[in-house]
């Protein structure tokens, strides 16, 4: 099958954003548990604490520079693939991004080596403080990020004039009718995924050695946080679901597979929808789901494709994604809700915990990724063929190249991301396996300074 450019240059952008996303999926929210093992260090003396804190810092120094690195790389997607959309959209998309550049970002960097670095050379309220300024910058720089997103995805606040967007309104351009749920759904689903990592990485020891007491501090956060969480992310999901329903209804149509609009919507719950014959093939149906859970009633009328002629995204990517994400996301959920059960059963000790569940703990160290980016998938491919929803179609922005420069582009691509996937795993199994040396118990003074017995690492 011959694949057109613009096809390419799509596949090209999704494996640059997919690449990308992984490593602030991790750290928005490591770097506040990060400052949460060092409150906790400072508030009891407990160096196990600090042991957690001492071996994390690791993985997010790591994942912070793949993050910056991939980021670089995606902010040149927008001119290789898609540079008409920088010249209808740049007078939006563009001051959004550089907001991202001047607050977040230069935040992030201005304090990151204090942070990484700064112990036993900084007080440690100035190192505590660098800390907090990093985490509210990496936060930051996703909400940024989800703004201009949030534009593309329900655009107000500018006009469409003579091919070009201008501002009208910039409140309305920044906080667009999506924004809250998007962001907040974003920032859970980093919690989630980095909670999910520091656990499979603990349970991944805790198979091959008891636990040292920092690893068992990070176990039970990372359970704890997972088994929390999970369940206000599906609430707000659920939330967003329902906002795509009256702004995106396409989106809703394709995640469904509802070909026909109908009332009293089933939701198909497995099968395979074809877009030839314009059916779900092999369907499992549950009767009204679509319609309650999207109308919140049995009745509810659920828009079908068919309100759509060539102006609704391709049904089969965005169903598949949306069943891995919310299929991984219950995997979750019921992983974490019995790895708690069974750690109060165990007087919260981990390493009683029984092998096969340390071993399916490990196992989804990484099931956040996968769930994220299939969230990913389902509100980007599902926004298609939009690029800017309702006003500007992919199609009239993409690169003038031919299939081939595509096709040798995202080759080298997925080779180097490849290899660089692969590294970044084998360095966290390595550490992991490492572990770090317990530190000789000690209380901290109020405010130790480097003079004052601060920790040199």
């Amino acid at each position: 099958m011959e694949l057109s450019p613009l096809l390419l240059a799509r596949i090209q952008f999704a494996v640059n954003l997919t690449f990308h996303i992984l490593f602030p999926a991790i750290n928005i929210a490591l770097a506040w548990i990060l400052l949460f093992f060092k409150l906790r260090w400072r508030a009891t003396g407990d160096t196990a604490w600090l042991d957690a804190y001492r071996f994390w810092i690791r993985v997010f120094a790591l994942s912070f520079a793949l993050g910056v690195v991939s980021g670089l790389t995606m902010s040149f997607q927008f001119g290789t693939t898609f540079p008409g959309f920088m010249e209808k959209a740049g007078n939006v998309v563009g001051p959004l991004m550089g907001y991202e550049v001047m607050t977040a970002f230069f935040l992030e960097a201005g304090f990151l080596g204090i942070m990484l670095f700064g112990r036993g050379r900084v007080s440690e309220r100035i190192h505590t403080l660098a800390m907090f300024l990093v985490a509210f910058g990496v936060t930051l720089s996703a909400f940024w990020i989800l703004a201009a997103n949030s534009w593309m995805q329900t655009p107000a606040g500018a006009e469409l004039v003579d091919g070009k967007f201008y501002p009208t309104d910039w409140m309305k351009i920044v906080f667009s009718e999506s924004l809250p749920l998007r962001f907040g759904h974003m920032v859970l689903a980093s919690v989630v995924t980095a909670a999910f990592v520091v656990l499979g990485v603990s349970a991944w020891q805790g198979l091959r050695r008891p636990l040292r007491p920092g690893e068992r501090k990070a176990f039970v956060t990372g359970l704890v946080l997972a088994a929390a969480v999970i369940p206000v992310q599906m609430l707000v999901g659920d939330t967003a679901g329902r906002l795509a329903a009256k702004t995106q209804p396409a989106k809703i149509a394709a995640i469904e597979g509802l070909w026909e609009t109908q009332r009293g919507a089933g939701t198909v719950l497995i099968g395979w929808p074809d877009e030839a014959t314009r059916s779900n093939k092999w369907a499992i149906t549950l009767p009204y789901g679509a319609s309650l859970l999207i109308t919140h009633s049995l009745d509810g009328e659920v828009l079908g494709l068919n309100e759509f002629p060539n102006a609704h995204p391709p049904v089969a990517p965005v169903f598949f994604a949306f069943r891995v994400m919310a299929g991984v996301g219950v995997l979750m959920m019921l992983a974490s809700w019995g790895g708690l059960w069974l750690l109060r059963a165990r007087k919260w000790n981990p390493d009683a915990l029984p092998r096969w569940a340390l071993r399916l703990l490990a196992g989804m160290t990484f099931s956040g990724w996968v769930a994220t980016v299939a969230g990913w998938y389902t509100a980007e491919i599902g926004r298609q063929p939009w690029v800017v929803y309702g006003l500007v179609r992919s199609s009239e922005v993409v690169a003038d190249e031919p299939a081939a420069a595509f096709a040798l582009s995202l080759t080298g691509f997925l080779l180097l991301y490849a290899f660089l996937l692969l590294s970044y795993v084998g360095t966290l199994i390595y550490q992991a396996n490492k572990g770090i040396a317990p530190t000789l118990q000690h209380a901290p003074a109020a405010d130790s300074s480097p003079a004052q017995g601060g920790n040199h690492e």
